[in-house]
């Protein structure tokens, strides 16, 4: 897979204090991380206390638990003055869950399974996004199976896609990601469709899009622009998806 980063964000923070370590407020997967963590270096944590701050929705495909893991271990290498090492961050991640990229400063081809960067996609790929969260949320791991079967079956659609994007991001031409993106968001809708998907792909070109993206394990559905969108082209987005039932967020996603 190749994840899209978009500008949100988890931040993590320890206050060293007098109080005992509170409970890390951020679920099971994050505290996990801190014990595998302090256990990797073999150092305990001080008394203090821990804040966290979260722009992520749970469940809806934007990579938060391993945002939050990333986050975690980003703040303790802070904490106790070690330089940031990704090694021992796949390795903790690879004990705890399947991951996203997010942990990368780049566009990745990535086996989230395995914890295995295959190609790495570089920094000159940008975009300007208009996204809406269609309602519910998914468990991840409760369609995993669904959706390896769904890969397994369209295995040959999903290589002739992954081929476009690869070559799309080797010649630095982002309408040619963007094309691949739609073409494996339409796959998408097979198995995890998303309620808006027919009507964005319709008004596209009508709102100079260079193609769709949506998170294939979530509810996250979005035009790729290739442009900051002004004032006028905001409020005609946002009237679109507000006709869809939407309320309309925008952020910057890639790098270039």
């Amino acid at each position: 897979m190749v994840s899209f980063p978009t500008d949100r964000h988890s931040w993590v923070h320890f206050t060293p204090g007098s109080e005992a370590p509170g409970r890390l407020p951020l679920g099971e997967k994050s505290a996990t991380a801190v014990r595998l963590f302090l256990g990797h270096f073999g150092l305990t944590l001080p008394p203090g206390g821990w804040s966290v701050h979260s722009d992520l929705r749970v469940g809806v495909g934007m990579a938060s638990s391993t945002a939050d893991i990333v986050a975690t271990l980003r703040c303790l290498f802070r904490l106790f003055g070690l330089a940031y090492d990704r090694k021992v961050v796949l390795e903790i991640l690879t004990a705890i869950e399947r991951a996203d990229s997010v942990f990368l400063d780049e566009f990745a081809l990535y086996l989230s399974a395995r914890h295995r960067v295959v190609r790495r996609l570089g920094t000159d790929i940008g975009f300007h996004t208009a996204f809406v969260t269609e309602p519910g949320t998914v468990d991840t791991s409760a369609v995993t199976g669904l959706l390896l079967e769904h890969y397994r079956r369209h295995g040959e659609e999903y290589e002739r896609c992954l081929n476009d994007m690869v070559k799309g991001f080797a010649s630095g031409d982002p309408a040619a990601v963007a094309r691949a993106a739609t073409a494996s968001a339409a796959l998408s809708q097979r198995v995890l469709p998303k309620t808006s998907f027919d009507s964005m792909l319709a008004h596209r070109e009508r709102f100079g899009a260079d193609g769709i993206f949506v998170a294939h394990t979530g509810r996250v559905i979005g035009y790729l622009l290739p442009r900051r969108p002004d004032a006028e082209l905001k409020s005609e987005l946002s009237a679109f998806y507000h006709s869809l039932g939407h309320q309309c967020s925008f952020a910057r996603g890639g790098y270039g």
